[in-house]
C-alpha cells in the first residue's frame, strides 16, 4: 500500500478545514437545558477518536518534531503517518453517537486553529521537500534566484517554529477535549478550573524544561555565561507579579483563598528578585543558589494547607503539596551537596532526575484536583490512594517519553560525546582563545591583553601581590580577607600590564572549568582502558 504524498494530504486537510466549519458537531438538541453534556455514555467511535488523537498529537507529532530538529530521514515518514491517522480520527469526532455536547465549546473552536496550523505545516513541509530551487527551467530560475533562496530560508524558519510550538498546542487541545468530554469548567467552576489546569501545566512545563537542561542543555547554559537559577528566578519573579494582581478581583470583597493566592504571588516576585541578584558573583561569574527551590517548597506548603470541602480533595491537595516540597528539597540537596555549587558535567547524577520527575507528578496531581473532578470521584467511591497512584503512573510515562525524545536528540547531535556537547564546547573555546592570543601582540604603552594565567589563584585574585615563598609562621599568622589570603604588604594598584577586564576574568574562569572537565573525561577514559586491559590479561590467564 502506497502512502499518500504530502501534497495530497495538504489538499485533503484543507478540505477538512472548511468542512469542519460548516458541519461541526451535531446532536446538540439532545443535551438537557442548562447542562453541558447529555446523559448517554461515550460510545466506541468517540473512544477511538480520543485514542487516535492521543497517538497522533501526544506521541507521533512530538517524535516527528525531534526527528526534524536533528534532520533525520525518518522525519517525513513519521509526520506522514501521523497525518494519515489524523484524518479518520477527525471524522470519528464528528460522526460519533452516544454522548452529545452543548455547543459551541472551546474544543471545537480550538480544533479549527489546530487544523489550520497542521495544514500550514504540511504545505510548508511539502514545499521544502520538493526542492524547487534545483528544478530545471523557469521553476529553477525563480526559486533558485536570490529572492527564491531568501524565501526558502523564511519558510524553513516558519516551518520549524510551527513544529516546535505544536506540542504545546496539542497539549492544550487534549486538555480542552477532556474538559468538554466531562462537561467541566462551566459557570462558577470556571475560575478554579482554569487555575488548576494552568498551574498544573506550568509545573509540568517547568519539569520538562528542567529535564531538557539536565540532559542536553548544559552546553547552552555554559555559553550564556549565566546559571540556571538566573533564568528560573526571572520566570518566578514575572509569574509572581501576574499572580499578585490577578488572583483577586480588585474592588470586590476578598473571598475564599484570594488572600492566600495573592500572598503567594508576592513571595514569588520577592524571592525571584533575590534569586536574580544571587545568581552572579561579585566578579560577574555565574553562581548557583537555592532560592527557586525555596520558592517551590513554600508553594507546596501553601497548596497543601488549602482548605477543601471533600476529604478526597484534602488528601490529593496534601500529597500534591508534599510532592512539590520534596521537589524543592531535592533541588537544594542537588545544588548544595551533589554538585557542590558547580554546574555539573557529563552524564547527570541519578539524584538529579528526582526534581523534574516530582514536578511532573505535582502538575498532574494539581490538574486532577478540581472541584468537579473530586466530586465525581467521591461519588464513585474512588479512594485517594488509587487515584494518586494512577496520576503518578502517568507522570512516570511522560518522564519516560521525554527522556526517549532527548536521547534521540543527543544520539544524533553528539554521537561520540557523552557530555552532551560540553566537551566540544570546551575544545572550541580553547581553540578560539588560543587563536585570539596568537593574533594579539603587546604594544608598549597600551593596555595589556596577554593571556592570563589559568590557575585558580589567578582567577580569584589577579591583583594581589603575594610572595611565592613564606615561612610557616608567616603563613599561620596571616589572616584572610573576604576569602582571599591577606598579603604581607599593602595591595598595590594594578599596573597597565596587570589590567584585566571582568569579561576576560569570566572567560578565563570558564575555560579553566571546562578544561578540568576535559581532563576528567580523559582520565575516565584512561581508567576504562586500564580496566579493560586488566580484564583481558585475567581472561588470558584463565584460558591458559
Amino acid at each position: 500500500m502506497r502512502l499518500p504524498t504530502r501534497s495530497t494530504s495538504s489538499l485533503f486537510l484543507t478540505t477538512l478545514f472548511f468542512v469542519s466549519i460548516a458541519s461541526a458537531h451535531g446532536g446538540h438538541n439532545k443535551v438537557p437545558e442548562g447542562e453541558a453534556i447529555s446523559e448517554e455514555p461515550i460510545d466506541l467511535r468517540l473512544w477511538l477518536h480520543i485514542l487516535l488523537m492521543t497517538l497522533t498529537f501526544g506521541l507521533l507529532f512530538p517524535l516527528g518534531m525531534v526527528l526534524g530538529i536533528v534532520r533525520s530521514r525518518w522525519h517525513v515518514p513519521v509526520q506522514t503517518v501521523a497525518a494519515a491517522i489524523f484524518v479518520p480520527a477527525y471524522f470519528l469526532g464528528h460522526l460519533h453517537k452516544g454522548r452529545q455536547f452543548a455547543g459551541p465549546h472551546v474544543h471545537a473552536y480550538f480544533a479549527n486553529v489546530v487544523l489550520l496550523m497542521l495544514v500550514a505545516q504540511v504545505t510548508l513541509g511539502a514545499g521544502l521537500k520538493l526542492h524547487l530551487e534545483n528544478k530545471s527551467g523557469w521553476v529553477g530560475r525563480v526559486f533558485g534566484g536570490k529572492g527564491g533562496l531568501y524565501g526558502r530560508r523564511m519558510i524553513v524558519i516558519v516551518h520549524g517554529l510551527i513544529g516546535k510550538i505544536f506540542p504545546v498546542v496539542s497539549w492544550t487541545q487534549m486538555l480542552f477535549g477532556g474538559i468538554v468530554a466531562m462537561g467541566y469548567c462551566r459557570g462558577d467552576h470556571l475560575g478554579q478550573c482554569l487555575a488548576h489546569f494552568i498551574m498544573g501545566s506550568a509545573f509540568i512545563g517547568y519539569g520538562i524544561v528542567m529535564t531538557i537542561l539536565l540532559l542536553v542543555g548544559q552546553a547552552w547554559i555554559r555559553k550564556t555565561g549565566k546559571s540556571q537559577e538566573f533564568f528560573d528566578s526571572i520566570v518566578i519573579a514575572l509569574w509572581g507579579c501576574v499572580n499578585t494582581f490577578t488572583e483577586h478581583r480588585w474592588g470586590h470583597p476578598w473571598v475564599k483563598n484570594d488572600l492566600q493566592h495573592t500572598s503567594m504571588g508576592i513571595i514569588w516576585w520577592c524571592a525571584g528578585l533575590l534569586g536574580i541578584w544571587l545568581s552572579r558573583s561579585r566578579g560577574g561569574r555565574p553562581r548557583r543558589n537555592v532560592i527557586p527551590a525555596l520558592v517551590i517548597i513554600f508553594t507546596g506548603w501553601g497548596m497543601s494547607a488549602h482548605p477543601q470541602e471533600l476529604p478526597l480533595s484534602t488528601m490529593v491537595h496534601t500529597i500534591f503539596g508534599y510532592s512539590l516540597m520534596a521537589a524543592g528539597a531535592a533541588r537544594i540537596i542537588e545544588i548544595s551537596f551533589v554538585l557542590r555549587d558547580s554546574r555539573g558535567a557529563g552524564e547527570p547524577n541519578s539524584w538529579q532526575h528526582l526534581t523534574p520527575f516530582l514536578l511532573y507528578a505535582s502538575g498532574f496531581l494539581f490538574m486532577g484536583a478540581t472541584e468537579e473532578q473530586m466530586a465525581f470521584l467521591s461519588a464513585a467511591n474512588v479512594t485517594h490512594v488509587s487515584y494518586i497512584l494512577i496520576l503518578y503512573s502517568i507522570a512516570f510515562l511522560l518522564y519516560l517519553f521525554v527522556n526517549i525524545l532527548l536521547h534521540i536528540y543527543a544520539q544524533h547531535t553528539w554521537p561520540d560525546d557523552e557530555s552532551n556537547g560540553q566537551i566540544a564546547l570546551a575544545k572550541q573555546m580553547r581553540t578560539t582563545r588560543g587563536a585570539h592570543s596568537r593574533s594579539v601582540s603587546f604594544v608598549p604603552g597600551s593596555v595589556g591583553l596577554g593571556v592570563v594565567n589559568r590557575t585558580p589563584s589567578a582567577i580569584q585574585s589577579p591583583f594581589l601581590d603575594v610572595p611565592e615563598e613564606e615561612d610557616e609562621e608567616e603563613k599561620e599568622g596571616r589572616a584572610r580577607i573576604n576569602g582571599h589570603v591577606k598579603p604581607k604588604q599593602k595591595p598595590r594598584l594594578p599596573s597597565r600590564s596587570h589590567r584585566v577586564t571582568d569579561s576576560q576574568q569570566v572567560r578565563d574562569a570558564e575555560e579553566f572549568e571546562l578544561e578540568g572537565l576535559i581532563s576528567d573525561v580523559d582520565e575516565d577514559a584512561e581508567d576504562v582502558g586500564r580496566d579493560n586491559k586488566e580484564r583481558k590479561r585475567q581472561g588470558d590467564k584463565e584460558v591458559v
